[in-house]
């Protein structure tokens, strides 16, 4: 059985690869809660987390980058980036 991309994307077991697909998929299908909170889990690489930060531009979720670069618990780097 097929997991869910989110589900994918959290699994510390599933090659990066198809986690990358998943998150790629998240963000074509516009799943805007799910790449938020990839951003702001902890334990996911740092590689996975960028993704997840350029899922918006890709759905055209352009208000959620408002919201990444104001919540203090992103990484700076991250907020940054959601705040270009």
């Amino acid at each position: 059985m097929t997991q869910p991309p989110f589900q994918t994307a959290v699994k510390t077991n599933i090659p990066d690869a198809q986690r990358r697909e998943a998150i790629d998929t998240l963000a074509s299908n516009e799943q805007t809660t799910g790449l938020k909170v990839l951003v702001r889990i902890s334990g996911l690489s740092g590689g996975l987390r960028r993704q997840a930060v350029d899922g918006p531009i890709s759905c055209g979720a352009h208000d959620l980058f408002d919201e990444l670069a104001a919540d203090r618990s992103i990484a700076p780097a991250r907020r940054k980036k959601a705040d270009r």
